[in-house]
């Protein structure tokens, strides 16, 4: 079936950007249904020459995206080709449920875009069962001392500086892992879940948001104490500094946590970190990869901030009213059509995915590239732009 004759696809009379986000909606969905044989069961980790995918190792935190994106064009078109490739990857997340060496903070990213969606969308209870034992393992990093989720793995005696450094900390991209938490609770009524889950946003609350509403990416803490020691970053440009796509992290981590909890405090937590944004951005419509990088330096891009900062300032609009609805929806259409403008490969013909100029980590040399979470959330942007309100979140 041709999308656009897809009743999922649409019908009301929209402005004239509307009809230009829907018809990039197609795009998206016809090249998605376009690489499932050339992709096939592999998962998507950055782009490279000649927009071709390199693809994720066992484990990988990327893994998910990919199929986040196949559950959301089997919503909107209901084709059984889309639910297949993202119910075959199945082996994938139950290896991470397995292995225990690959297991992080991310478990929220791989298992509420792969799980806990087949659950939503065909209520496959196998599925369930998965996404809940990885929000038990999720629940398992919570740091009592410190009142949040440990990031990556403190362990090991192969890398011990690597464990050194990662130990006692927290970091911006944890608040998009805790939906599984709040999904978790809904389903079973289990207080631990929801607990830590809002004692882990206010962590990040008090110690990742500054008072001017930009972000550290880390914040580290005693291990043994739980004291609060000192803001970092790991991929942005310096410590002191306001890295693109942490900032997007908990843009749309806070708004969706208050659209889960409706806790005042993750409502204006968001009106900050979006307040910042809107002021940082200035006239540009795609971020570069650190806001604070000087205008001598290079500046590349990263077109995954955009579509992250895009699709919550959506969700931030959906929760609020007048003119500050008006406000957030208008910067979010600004960030969304810089994606279409400079960014967008769904016209490109061969490109393997459907955005440019992601910035994986520039400081490992990494950037200009396609990159599968950029893919996701500009998916997520389109719909919630043109009025879909079913996530996975």
């Amino acid at each position: 079936m041709n999308a656009a004759a897809n009743p999922y696809f649409a019908s009301r009379t929209i402005p004239r950007a509307r009809t230009i986000h829907q018809k990039a909606l197609e795009r998206v969905v016809a090249r998605l249904e376009e690489m499932m044989p050339v992709i096939g069961l592999r998962n998507p980790k950055i782009g490279g020459e000649g927009n071709a995918w390199h693809f994720c190792n066992p484990g990988d935190w990327v893994i998910s995206f990919h199929s986040g994106q196949l559950w959301l064009a089997y919503q909107l078109t209901g084709k059984e080709s889309f639910r297949n490739a993202a119910q075959a990857r199945r082996p994938d997340f139950r290896y991470i449920l397995e292995h225990r060496k690959v297991r992080d903070h991310d478990l929220g990213f791989q298992f509420s875009l792969h799980s806990v969606a087949d659950w939503q969308m065909t209520g496959d209870a196998e599925a369930r069962g998965m996404a809940l034992e990885a929000a038990k393992m999720l629940l398992a990093r919570f740091r009592e001392e410190g009142g949040y989720i440990q990031a990556w793995n403190p362990t090991g005696t192969v890398d011990r500086e690597r464990a050194a450094y990662v130990n006692g900390r927290m970091i911006a991209d944890c608040i998009q892992n805790l939906a599984l938490l709040y999904w978790a609770h809904r389903e079973t009524a289990i207080e631990d879940f929801r607990l830590v889950a809002d004692m882990h946003a206010d962590t990040s609350r008090r110690y990742l948001v500054r008072e001017d509403g930009t972000s550290f990416h880390t914040y580290l803490f005693d291990p043994a104490s739980g004291k609060p020691l000192k803001g970092q970053t790991h991929q942005g440009y310096r410590d002191g500094s306001c890295w693109s796509r942490g900032q997007a992290w908990l843009l749309h981590g806070f708004a969706q946590c208050y659209a889960t909890t409706r806790n005042p405090e993750d409502l204006e937590t968001a009106r900050m970190l979006a307040a910042a944004t809107e002021r940082l951005m200035g006239e540009t419509s795609v971020p570069v990869w650190d806001f604070s990088v000087p205008e001598t330096e290079p500046r590349p891009l990263d077109s995954s901030a955009g579509a992250i900062l895009s699709a919550g300032l959506y969700i931030l609009a959906s929760v609020c009213e007048g003119a500050e609805a008006e406000r957030w929806r208008a910067l979010a259409d600004r960030l969304l059509d810089g994606l279409l403008d400079q960014c967008d490969l769904t016209t490109v013909p061969g490109a393997q995915g459907l955005l440019a100029h992601g910035a994986a980590h520039v400081r490992a040399g990494q950037s200009d590239a396609m990159l599968p979470y950029g893919d996701y959330y500009f998916m997520e942007a389109l719909m919630r732009s043109l009025g879909h309100t079913r996530f996975f979140w």
